[in-house]
């Protein structure tokens, strides 16, 4: 069987020489090697440019609002009018930060005042004020604390149970309590003494004349 001539390049008007044919080639894989370079960069703008914006929407996502400071003294002058019996409504240091100021239901049904506060050294003191409250709101309310002393402010006797010793006293670790004019007070937290005994002078001095 006779081999196939070499077929005749138009361009050339003849064969290709094997020196041709290999430039040929060679040419060839350049430019497809040049085309998939190009592919390659373009795509690897894009995902740089995906990046970036995805980047820029996280950056520029605005993070959540914080919350509205709580105004203590109207929600103690809406209280009052809602029981139509006077809350406390302490005047405590400017760095404190109150996080709770409402009326609650409490044990036994007792209509109470409840003030929270974080404190100027990131430790918590609250108030709670029972209305026309009784032993069993008490007991409920201190989780029956066995007292440990007391403390007089202005002629006003507070019963104090610090519990800091205990293994889990919570927000109860320092509690004390006090009445006057049909409510009982109960002043507790995690601060140091001189923090709650700030908070007791305080509701102290709002307390109904007797």
């Amino acid at each position: 069987m006779s081999r196939k001539p070499p077929a005749i390049v138009a361009e050339l008007g003849r064969p290709e020489t094997a020196q041709e044919t290999a430039d040929r080639k060679a040419a060839s894989s350049a430019r497809y090697r040049g085309s998939k370079t190009l592919v390659n960069l373009v795509a690897a703008m894009l995902a740089c440019a995906g990046i970036v914006i995805v980047m820029v929407l996280v950056v520029m996502r605005p993070g959540p609002a914080a919350p509205e400071p709580i105004d203590v003294s109207a929600a103690a002058s809406d209280a009052s009018a809602s029981l139509d019996v006077p809350v406390a409504d302490p005047d405590v240091p400017e760095t404190w930060a109150a996080n709770a100021a409402e009326l609650r239901s409490g044990a036994a049904g007792i209509e109470q005042w409840y003030v929270g506060w974080i404190t100027g050294d990131e430790a918590f003191a609250s108030l709670t004020q029972g209305i026309d409250a009784d032993g069993t709101w008490l007991a409920a309310t201190t989780r029956e604390a066995i007292p440990t002393g007391s403390l007089d402010v202005d002629g006003v006797e507070w019963t104090v149970a610090d519990q800091r010793d205990m293994d889990d006293p919570g927000n109860l670790a320092w509690v004390a309590w006090t009445q006057a004019g049909g409510s009982t007070y109960v002043v507790a937290g995690t601060a140091a003494d001189d923090e709650l005994q700030t908070l007791v002078e305080a509701v102290t001095a709002e307390l109904p004349a007797s």
